[in-house]
């Protein structure tokens, strides 16, 4: 819960243009959020560019910057965006070889790991993923509207706030409408 009110005003500070899927998942996702809320300490932004690995092992986690108190599923499945958005420089067929799990066996593993299942809310968590994203994006638009980006590839990044958007939406759409 904590975390949707996170994202949602962080939105709202630097909103740049009115996207009704972004009105929508503000007004959904905390009327939804699953009962098995639960909080503990998140990184904020696991995944794989933030992993040291050695020999197969993880062996350090960087980048702790957005680390909070949040739902510990949340963090999992912000790390399994990996399969659901836009791939930046990962070659799929060349994971599969090297025996990385697909999305749904990785889930699969974290749930026998934990002894939690996954199942019934796991699309809740990723289109909140997506929407925390999508709010992320939506900040760097709003650093380029202010003159304040450093980077000259912020607009572009910037601009993803509207598919990651209506993707998230549309994973609400498809399962809980």
């Amino acid at each position: 819960a904590r975390q949707v009110s996170r994202w949602s005003k962080q939105y709202r500070a630097s909103e740049t243009d009115n996207i009704e899927a972004m009105n929508n998942l503000i007004e959904w996702l905390p009327n939804n959020i699953p009962d098995d809320d639960e909080t503990s300490i998140v990184h904020g932004d696991y995944r794989l560019d933030n992993m040291i690995m050695k020999d197969q092992e993880v062996i350090g986690v960087l980048d702790w910057e957005l680390s909070t108190l949040g739902h510990p599923v949340a963090d999992f499945s912000y790390h399994c965006l990996t399969w659901r958005t836009e791939p930046l420089y990962y070659d799929y067929e060349k994971l599969k070889e090297l025996g990385v799990p697909n999305e749904m066996e990785y889930r699969d593993m974290y749930s026998e790991a934990t002894g939690k299942d996954l199942s019934t809310n796991w699309e809740f968590y990723m289109a909140f993923n997506i929407f925390k994203v999508a709010a992320i994006c939506q900040g760097i638009l709003g650093r380029v509207r202010d003159g304040t980006a450093a980077s000259k590839h912020a607009e572009d990044r910037g601009m993803k706030v509207y598919p990651l958007s209506e993707g998230a939406w549309s994973i609400v759409e498809n399962n809980f409408k």
